[in-house]
């Protein structure tokens, strides 16, 4: 039992260092098998892995859904993740992944799990951009390092994923699902920081129901980099960047730079002490509320909820 709960300390000490743990499995290769690529997903987000269940097939249940199963009295959903990608297993679906994301629990069937690694988040790239990308993928990984030939990882979106399956366009968010108008200070705006296309667009449309500005950032470092530029043009015009920016909203996982690290940045630098953070995150539970406390952050709100983001919001504003 101690060697366990020291595993869980080291896991959450991690979060003080820019650094994370990704569980690297295999989906199969191409349409003839071949070239089985890597991916990943962060070890924060996997609550168990268990081999292939009894899945029960749910009549007109959406494509790439397996059906159900049962695991220690909860009825979870399995989705065929090879499938989803266009992978072709060899040897089958043989793992289960069972995970949390934004407020509920689904399961990921994959031919294998490879290993746990220990990574910096600088080692991830943000995938938007390269050439030969798809909106499935948020990140590669260099497993290796910046070096020649390192092993590449791919991370895939699964906002994005689970959006795909159950709906076929990204709905937009009632402007009265936000509550009432929210008015800024004068000549402020919103930050936001977020690298799943799906978390932004719904974001974004949170943001225009609440009528407020707002600046949209794709990675963590981009966010930071943009507070910098922010800050400089408020002190050359005989401002703070306090009166720039009136919230700062982030996402936890993203390439370069997670969005602990750029809480606690922005936390420890005087320049903009007086502007609130808010984390939100698909990953959930309150293990990860305790880390958003240690780094200074506000207030942390779970993905998905127009209303609930905008009280989170309305809420941590009235303390300033």
């Amino acid at each position: 039992m101690d060697t366990i709960q020291q595993e869980v300390d080291e896991r959450t000490n991690l979060t003080s260092s820019n650094k994370f743990e990704l569980l690297l499995f295999r989906l199969g290769g191409d349409a003839n098998g071949d070239r089985s690529e890597l991916f990943g997903i962060n070890v924060f987000k996997v609550r168990e892995i268990v081999e292939m269940p009894v899945v029960t097939a749910i009549a007109g249940s959406p494509r790439h859904i397996l059906g159900m199963t049962n695991l220690r009295g909860q009825v979870i959903s399995v989705i065929d993740l090879p499938s989803v990608v266009g992978c072709n297993p060899k040897t089958g679906l043989n793992i289960m992944l069972v995970t949390e994301y934004a407020r509920s629990t689904q399961a990921f069937a994959v031919e294998s799990v490879e290993d746990i690694v220990r990574l910096e988040w600088s080692q991830v790239m943000s995938a938007e951009g390269n050439a030969g990308s798809t909106a499935m993928v948020t990140s590669i990984v260099r497993l290796d390092g910046n070096v020649d030939s390192t092993r590449l990882a791919q991370v895939l979106d699964v906002e994005q994923i689970l959006h795909q399956i159950t709906s076929t366009d990204i709905k937009e968010v009632d402007p009265n699902a936000a509550g009432l108008k929210l008015k800024l200070r004068p000549g402020t705006v919103i930050l936001s920081a977020d690298d799943s296309a799906v978390a932004r667009a719904l974001i974004e449309q949170a943001f225009k129901a609440m009528n407020v500005p707002y600046i949209m950032t794709k990675t963590g470092k981009q966010g930071w980099d943009r507070l910098q530029i922010m800050a400089a043009e408020a002190e050359a015009e005989g401002k703070t960047a306090y009166d720039k920016v009136a919230l700062v909203l982030t996402d936890l996982e993203m390439p370069e730079m997670d969005g602990f690290t750029l809480t606690r940045n922005i936390k420890n630098d005087p320049r903009f002490k007086n502007i609130p953070v808010i984390i939100h995150s698909s990953l959930s539970g309150s293990a990860n509320e305790e880390h958003v406390k240690t780094v200074g952050a506000d207030a942390y709100v779970a993905k998905f909820v127009a209303l609930d983001l905008a009280n989170k919001i309305r809420e941590v504003l009235a303390r300033y």
